[in-house]
């Protein structure tokens, strides 16, 4: 890239806004952007892990292949890094990101990232940080996954997508159905019915893969007590 693009990005993390400016022109000759289309395999479950991966914009799933059936860890939405525990704590990639809208991605040399945590204080702040609001999200999931009904973990689940991916009521799902039940637990056929279910019963409208929220306190209630 160009070393004074990092300079100038409106989609800068904030631990690239600490920074300074010789360390963001070591940034800018030390990462390659790439766009990938809907569909796109980003990096690979097994494969070999080289680079800090940064979501600048766009939306992707994060998912692994267990021993029965896959599993969608996460909807990760840019700006956001991903990958820093699995190319730290090893060499292997330990699970997969596929992009569910064009996506733009930077892929930063990972001995380049190290030294920014070296030697910039603020910096490796805001990347703990990031680390530490991630896990704690993952245990909240984690606990909802194992405790809550299948009808509680889709409704928490279309939440999720209106008030943390598109900020508003009515959007269109980026999952297909068997991608949902893999991101809650269900099987396809179950999360069809679920959906089903709530339309009939006026909590949502789903028109092809548009769903609006008609219902949002019964939504809520049934994400809660699961």
């Amino acid at each position: 890239m160009e070393p004074d693009i990092c300079k100038f990005c409106s989609k800068r993390s904030l631990a690239a806004g600490k920074l300074g400016n010789d360390e963001l022109e070591k940034l800018g000759h030390n990462c390659v952007k790439v766009i990938f289309s809907k569909g796109d395999v980003i990096f690979k479950q097994n494969a070999l892990s080289s680079n800090i991966i940064y979501i600048r914009d766009g939306l992707v799933k994060v998912h692994i292949t267990g021993p029965e059936r896959e599993q969608i860890l996460k909807i990760a939405k840019g700006p956001t890094y991903l990958g820093i525990p699995t190319t730290f704590g090893d060499k292997i990639n330990h699970y997969s990101a596929t992009a569910l809208t064009e996506t733009s991605v930077c892929f930063i040399d990972i001995q380049t990232f190290r030294g920014f945590l070296a030697t910039n204080s603020d910096f490796s702040y805001e990347i703990i940080v990031d680390l530490c609001k991630n896990e704690l999200n993952h245990f909240h999931r984690c606990v909802n996954q194992l405790q809550k009904q299948s009808p509680g973990r889709v409704a928490e689940a279309l939440l999720f997508f209106a008030d943390e991916i598109f900020g508003n009521n009515s959007f269109v799902l980026p999952l297909t159905r068997h991608e949902l039940g893999d991101l809650t637990g269900n099987s396809r056929e179950n999360v069809s019915r679920i959906l089903a279910d709530f339309n009939g019963e006026g909590l949502i409208s789903i028109n092809g893969k548009e769903i609006v929220i008609a219902n949002r306190d019964m939504l809520e209630k049934i994400s809660k007590s699961g």
